[in-house]
């Protein structure tokens, strides 16, 4: 059975909800990213960037994000670029592990869930509609690891479920 009964997640949860991360619309320029730099330890590096599409700070948490930002902001059909968007409700990617048979991920340090995130939500235009993709990058020796493969395995069916390539 799924359950959020730990006060603290919930108030940060909360907390987050109310700074207003992970929302944000038209070209992105109000858009808070869920995770910043600072919230996240890294191996790699990371990178603040002002977007020229969105006139706003993007946070990359490698080299590989910057170098896909960099890619879509040349994109001509690219209208707006969200980084590290979440993966809400919560209760969304919970129930989607359970029923994977999957364990949701956790912070390593209190074992309790997070809120799962995807590198980037692209919006793009196709004539005079303007649609959605999702994209997750890892360099190609992490698709080895089981866990990532896992985890990606959430990701993919949210986003299935939500109608978003």
């Amino acid at each position: 059975m799924i359950t959020l009964t730990k006060s603290a997640r919930i108030q940060n949860y909360k907390k987050m909800i109310k700074e207003g991360r992970g929302t944000g619309t038209g070209i992105g320029r109000e858009y808070i990213p869920w995770l910043k730099i600072q919230d996240v330890p890294s191996l790699g590096r990371a990178t603040r960037l002002k977007g020229i599409k969105t006139g706003r700070q993007h946070e990359f948490l490698s080299d590989m994000e910057r170098n896909y930002f960099y890619v879509l902001e040349y994109s001509d059909n690219v209208i707006d670029i969200r980084e590290q968007f979440p993966l809400l409700p919560l209760e969304d990617t919970l129930l989607i592990a359970e029923e994977l048979g999957i364990e949701h991920p956790k912070n390593p340090e209190n074992g309790e869930v997070i809120v799962m995130t995807t590198d980037f939500f692209i919006t793009i235009k196709k004539g005079n509609e303007d649609c959605y993709i999702a994209r997750t990058i890892k360099a190609t020796d992490e698709l080895l690891n089981k866990r990532v493969l896992e985890k990606f395995e959430i990701e993919r069916v949210y986003w299935l479920r939500k109608g978003i390539d």
